[in-house]
């Protein structure tokens, strides 16, 4: 299947192996970067790329796992507690831990994992993972979490086991989201709301994804420094005006303590505080069906990365300056950690082919490599398979209608 129809596909069409079965979706966020860490507003839709895990029940004591993207098989016993391993295995194998951990144990079994998601895209392939792993031990353990409870073990089990400092969206929006909607999350109280994707102007437009092939990575390098570096202005904040985290800061405040931080921390913070003030007004955006003010926020957002957060790269720079500038475009912007990965773009619906055909050929002539680019709607968050299984989340529906 060529890598620009995958979003074109439905998860009733992934391949089968008898089991319990349960499929999760990836993401893509609209607006709200690098403020989930800090108890700032998030704005992701659920997108149609899937993880599909299918889990089988053993009788000689052995978790195992193995991937059809990965030659590797990792079996253990169930004593073991041993460290991350620095292989894609992590990522279940740190779901089984939390699961543990809160005595919600499963049987031995057998996990295997199949899918579509790009991988280092910034699409939350690891989150997928996460939550398609523990919605298939839940099920063969026949226990149940609530969303908020699910997508939190998920998160603990990629920032204390992988190592990778996370924030709750993208597990959040993978457990909770709705089709035809995106999401606002507050990343404090887990309150969420799904706002309308086709109401409005915003019916007549498609989210158009690129990626740029520049691969990147949340459990090492330089996303780790920019939280280190945000953590340590909120805590200058926090200490000086009482305030929880910098969800509730002013650009106000940031002005007062800039003297006592950093030049790094200041620029991180800046962008976390006018973040949140663009997931704000993208939410009456939305509820006005007003593609114009929305895409001016994406932009926006892009500029504040680039500047101020520092995440972005030359190629992502570049496939936001182009698209602004292709009929149709009302907005654009990095997506997920950044240092590579994809874009999101907000395009007429009957420019959309026009539009991912002019940007690919621009990308391939500056850069001489070939982008990916996916046309997407707003999907639903994960579900089981199986109508018979018992539900891995606390009143979950089976599958949507054509899922077998």
């Amino acid at each position: 299947m060529p890598a620009d129809n995958f979003c074109k596909t439905n998860a009733s069409e992934a391949p089968r192996r008898s089991g319990v079965e349960c499929v999760a979706p990836a993401r893509v966020n609209l607006l709200g970067e690098h403020t989930d860490y800090s108890g700032g507003l998030v704005l992701p839709m659920a997108i149609p790329f899937f993880t599909h895990a299918t889990i089988r029940q053993r009788d000689d004591g052995l978790y195992s796992f193995d991937s059809e993207l990965f030659p590797e098989t990792l079996s253990v016993d169930r004593a073991d507690r041993s460290a991350a391993r620095g292989e894609w295995s992590d990522y279940p194998v740190g779901v089984l831990r939390e699961l543990q951990s809160l005595g919600k144990e499963p049987p031995p079994f057998d996990l295997h994992l199949s899918g579509n998601v790009p991988l280092s895209a910034g699409l939350s392939s690891s989150a997928s993972v996460e939550v398609a792993s523990a919605m298939a031990m839940l099920a063969i353990a026949r226990e149940a979490l609530t969303i908020e409870d699910l997508a939190v073990l998920c998160r603990r089990a990629e920032n204390d086991y992988v190592g990778s400092p996370c924030g709750i969206m993208d597990q959040f929006v993978i457990v909770a989201a709705r089709a035809g909607h995106a999401l606002l999350l507050d990343t404090r109280t887990l309150a969420y709301e799904d706002l309308p994707m086709k109401k409005g102007g915003l019916g007549e437009t498609q989210i158009v994804i690129c990626n740029s092939m520049v691969k990147h990575s949340v459990a090492t390098g330089e996303y780790g420094i920019r939280r280190r570096e945000s953590e340590q202005g909120q805590a200058v904040l926090v200490n000086r005006f009482g305030i929880r985290d910098l969800g509730d800061a002013t650009l106000e405040q940031l002005e007062a303590v800039r003297p006592q931080i950093s030049a790094a921390a200041f620029r991180r913070c800046r962008h976390i505080i006018t973040e949140n003030a663009r997931v704000r007004a993208a939410k009456d955006a939305m509820n006005a069906g007003d593609p114009v003010a929305f895409g001016k926020l994406m932009l926006g957002s892009h500029i504040s990365q680039r500047d101020d957060f520092q995440c972005s790269c030359d190629e992502t720079d570049f496939l936001v300056e182009t698209a602004t500038a292709l009929p149709g475009c009302f907005g654009a912007r990095l997506t997920g950690g950044g240092f590579g990965g994809c874009t999101v773009n907000l395009v007429r619906r009957g420019d959309a082919e026009a539009f991912r055909s002019a940007l690919k050929a621009a990308y391939q002539q500056k850069f001489h490599r070939t982008a990916e680019t996916y046309l997407c709607e707003a999907a639903d968050g994960a579900w089981r398979c199986n109508a018979e299984m018992l539900g891995a989340v606390a009143g979950s529906p089976a599958a949507p209608a054509g899922a077998q």
